[in-house]
């Protein structure tokens, strides 16, 4: 009988320190079992043929057996099995089928109970009845592999299709019912008495907080306490960075103090008036689209800049500006009505080098441009401006005003303005503030009465908002 085992693929079970082995018989008797194509614990063994001692095996399972063994032990049983076509339901363009079925289960039985007996008579070793021997699904397939292509797909048809689903609608799905058979309380349990205690305790005290209903589910914001910079006598009004830093906001006195100070310590007009060029051009370049629009391959849509500049210092940072923006091939023009100011000449003298235009007549300008630079008037020196204006407002392009006055710049309504050292307490019509890093010492701001820390940190230019806590 050991013959009939010759082809068969099976796992041996063997003792702790041989392990497990899959392969098919090539040699089977009372004393050992010779496997070729092994594997041993999953792994290809080394060797072409393995030799397994009887006395080392602990179990063996039959994985496979090949047609010749499967026919040896089954003959007899399945001699007398004939092929009886049943009727199914009809589908269209077909009338009958062609389903073979597998042999009866007492023949998959019997065949399953004379291997077994097989094996236990040569090793005189009882095999478990747990399931591991699986004869009766090969020889199921085996018989499988004797059908066709066709048949085979039509039997997984018949399979997945041939049972009508009407029985199975007419009864609704119990959902309580079923989830009546899912503890959730045991499992909950089970998943926290593995989690650490400091976890547990954490989870305890965020659900004994107050719950708020969804009307109620608004936290008011506390008032930021990150204040490093005080000044004797603040205005009105004070601004908070994007970090939460307040600035405080001064009188047009102490600033003119600051400045004053900063003079006479050698920050003069001269260096800051760079620094205002410098920020105002980074400005403007992102405003008009950074690296999309300053392309080399993108050099027929150069943007065009007016720069509308007075006789002061102001207008002096509004022409260094744009001289600035040219330098990056921005096409720019300066609007100036009266250049006696020798802080406005020395810009003007630089500007004119990069040969880009200087008018002073409002209808010289164009009506359209991308962006303008609004000088025009300084906080010492304001003044009407209706024609400038009026031209400005009907542009409907974006402005950026470098140090204007306060209440804002006369006619004209601002989207952005630029701002020196510590701002004063500015009208809405100046727009979005940014506060420009001046590099002044601490001595300069100790020396009238301010206790000042940068707010600036790795930037040059912050961004300011109204504090309305």
């Amino acid at each position: 009988m050991t013959e009939q085992f010759v082809g068969c693929t099976v796992s041996i079970t063997c003792v702790e320190e041989i392990g497990t082995y899959q392969g098919q018989i090539v040699d089977f008797n009372d004393q050992k079992v010779l496997l070729t194509k092994a594997f041993c614990n999953g792994v290809p063994h080394s060797s072409s043929r393995v030799t397994i001692n009887a006395k080392d095996i602990l179990e063996i399972s039959i994985i496979s057996i090949n047609d010749d063994a499967g026919k040896n032990v089954a003959d007899a049983e399945t001699q007398s099995r004939v092929i009886v076509k049943r009727p199914i339901a009809k589908r269209a363009g077909r009338s009958t089928s062609d389903f073979t079925p597998p042999p009866p289960p007492e023949v998959q039985v019997q065949t399953q109970f004379t291997l077994k007996k097989s094996i236990e008579s040569t090793f005189q070793m009882e095999i478990p009845a747990n399931g591991r021997i699986s004869s009766a699904e090969v020889i199921s397939k085996s018989n499988q592999r004797k059908l066709t292509h066709r048949q085979r797909r039509n039997e997984r048809d018949e399979q997945a299709f041939g049972t009508p689903i009407d029985q199975c609608l007419k009864q609704d799905f119990d959902f309580e019912k079923n989830l009546a058979l899912f503890n959730k309380e045991a499992v909950w349990q089970e998943i926290n008495s593995s989690r650490p205690d400091i976890v547990r305790q954490s989870e305890i005290n965020k659900a004994n907080k107050s719950r708020y209903r969804h009307d109620e589910n608004i936290i008011e914001s506390a008032p930021a306490a990150f204040r490093q910079i005080i000044v004797p006598y603040p205005d009105r009004t004070e601004y908070v960075t994007d970090d939460g830093l307040i600035i405080p906001s001064i009188t047009l006195d102490l600033h003119r103090q600051l400045i004053g100070a900063a003079d006479r310590f050698g920050i003069t007009w001269e260096r800051r008036v760079e620094l205002f060029g410098r920020a105002g051009t980074e400005i403007i370049l992102q405003l008009l689209g950074g690296g999309h629009r300053f392309n080399p391959n993108n050099a027929h849509q150069r943007p065009t800049v007016v720069a509308l500049c007075g006789p002061h210092r102001s207008g002096a940072a509004g022409i260094n500006c744009a001289r600035q923006l040219s330098s990056h091939g921005v096409k720019t023009i300066v609007f100036i009505e009266n250049s006696e100011d020798v802080f406005l000449l020395q810009e003007l003298s630089l500007y004119k080098l990069t040969n880009n235009k200087v008018e002073s007549d409002v209808k010289n300008l164009p009506p359209v441009v991308d962006l303008i630079v609004m000088a025009l008037c300084g906080e010492n020196s304001p003044r009407t401006i209706t024609s400038v204006a009026k031209w400005a407002n009907n542009n409907r392009a974006p402005i950026l005003a470098i140090e204007p006055p306060s209440s804002g710049t006369p006619g004209v309504l601002s989207k952005f303005s630029l701002l020196g050292a510590l701002p004063l307490a500015h009208s809405t019509d100046n727009g979005r503030l940014y506060l420009l890093n001046l590099a002044l010492p601490n001595k300069v701001y100790s020396d009238v009465g301010i206790t000042y820390r940068s707010p600036f940190g790795p930037k040059f230019v912050i961004p300011l908002h109204a504090n309305d806590s």
